[in-house]
């Protein structure tokens, strides 16, 4: 990546910059390669995440089917992860896992299911067979003591398990059907997919392991019982631990990474697989070299930019994001590692920037929790728009969770040092209401770039992206107007 007129001495963040399109010979966005180059091998550069308001087993399947992984949090219990990560490993790698219900479910408890996945219906079952599909507009103006058998269609459209996503496309739109639901010989579920979901299955490849099965990390944190909990997760079958703290570069964190690398080689010498180690959160390049001596394979860059974080409000204490990218993975890259680039996106054009300053891939928290995938449970505020609570993992809200076995005196004392916000509304973009619409969203965008860089993969795309600065008023020119002026 080069500057249009040399890097200034001021640091930037996203908003700060844009780039100029170069001569391309790449002829179509989907000549573009998206894999990440941060060692993971994702087929879409993204990871989600590991909030407790945004990242749970929901999240990290749905994203994995589309090419990324998603971290769940440290928060969790062992008991809590553990399953999670079965769970995932466990489910199909093309048909989504669809919430369901019984026949004799009252409507009163199947409607708050329904909205945890996009495709917005529940499958009604016996046993394992499926005998009907219920949704909120069967169940409107209807008795909530009802059982879901009264209302359900039973209509269904049911295709074998080995149909491929094109013979379910065909079907549907033969149909005029929006979701098929997959079984398997003796007629037991699947799982579910729509048109658009078999249209996705077509242009991303899943984040599978060594065995096939999806993919899914899991945050460990720095505390003294780190070691152990990271060789749990190991042994539940996490595909990449993360360590991070808002103060990445410390001893505590150099002390923690030490200690988990040597239980992930152990892990390894015993037979299993030798898992990637992320370390942060940091914003320069000491501090990235410094979390890559202690061990980690990738590094975590961004110190206050997320939408749920005070601390720079607070404290003083961070840096420009688009800078700080630039610099940790340019020394990253010079020892052989990557980094991940946390926090600070809030447009397409922002993931793309990141990966042209070299970010191995993009982590994002807040933009995802409006959606259906993420863990909280769906609101309406007074007008009826959709939403969901968020909070930062360095809120008293957060700090409170991670606290419950210390007494109240140690709690109430941890709780006033809280460097996040607790409680924010993020509202469900009605145009994409899901993870998958924000993925499609995200990597429309980073495959446009790549063209106008003529870039056919990310590696090509930060060595010819060409950066420029612009004043505030530079950047308002560019943002679209959706009503007239």
């Amino acid at each position: 990546m080069r500057f249009t007129t040399g890097k200034p001495e001021f640091d930037l963040t996203y908003d700060d910059v844009f780039m100029s399109p170069t001569r391309s010979s790449v002829r179509s966005r989907m000549d573009v390669d998206l894999s990440s180059t941060d060692g993971l091998g994702l087929s879409t550069p993204l990871v989600v995440a590991n909030m407790t308001a945004i990242s749970g087993r929901r999240m990290a399947e749905t994203v994995a089917r589309r090419g990324a992984v998603s971290i769940i949090p440290q928060d969790l219990s062992l008991q809590a992860a553990g399953t999670a990560i079965e769970r995932v490993k466990r489910a199909h790698t093309v048909f989504d896992t669809p919430i369901h219900v019984t026949p004799d479910t009252i409507v009163a408890d199947a409607l708050p299911l329904i909205p945890k996945r996009a495709h917005g219906v529940a499958v009604v079952l016996e046993g394992r067979r499926p005998v009907g599909l219920v949704s909120a507009a069967d169940a409107a103006g209807v008795d909530r003591f009802v059982p879901v058998h009264e209302v359900m269609t039973t209509d269904l459209t049911l295709v074998p398990s080995d149909s491929t996503a094109g013979e379910v496309f065909e079907t549907l739109t033969d149909s005029r059907r929006k979701i098929a639901i997959a079984v398997d010989e003796a007629g037991d579920l699947v799982g579910v997919l729509t048109t658009k979901g078999a249209m996705r299955s077509a242009i991303y490849s899943p984040s599978v392991d060594a065995a096939g099965r999806l993919r899914i990390g899991a945050a460990v944190g720095i505390s003294g019982e780190a070691a152990d909990r990271a060789r749990a997760l190991l042994a539940a079958g996490a595909d990449v631990l993360v360590m991070d703290t808002a103060h990445g570069h410390q001893d505590r964190m150099l002390e923690t990474l030490v200690a988990v690398r040597a239980v992930r080689d152990e892990h390894a010498r015993s037979g299993g697989v030798r898992v990637p180690l992320v370390g942060g959160n940091v914003v320069t390049a000491e501090g990235t070299l410094d979390l890559i001596e202690a061990g980690a394979d990738i590094v975590k860059v961004g110190v206050g930019p997320g939408a749920m974080c005070t601390t720079r409000m607070q404290t003083g204490v961070g840096r420009p994001q688009f800078s700080a990218v630039l610099d940790c993975a340019a020394a990253a890259a010079d020892v052989g590692k990557a980094i991940w680039a946390d926090g600070g996106v809030r447009h397409p054009r922002d993931v793309a920037l990141a990966l042209a300053a070299g970010a191995g891939a993009v982590m994002i928290g807040s933009w995802f929790a409006g959606t259906h995938e993420s863990t909280g449970t769906l609101m309406h505020d007074a007008d009826g728009r959709a939403y969901k609570e968020s909070f930062g993992m360095a809120s008293a809200r957060a700090v409170r969770a991670r606290t419950q076995q210390q007494t109240f005196f140690e709690r109430a004392r941890a709780g006033l040092f809280e460097e996040g916000i607790s409680s924010s509304r993020m509202y469900l973009d009605p145009a994409r209401p899901g993870v998958e619409d924000l993925m499609d969203f995200i990597t429309s965008g980073v495959r446009s770039s790549c063209t106008y860089a003529g870039a056919r993969t990310l590696s090509d795309f930060h060595a010819r992206a060409t950066i420029g600065v612009q004043s505030r008023s530079g950047y308002e020119e560019g943002r679209p107007l959706h009503s007239s002026w």
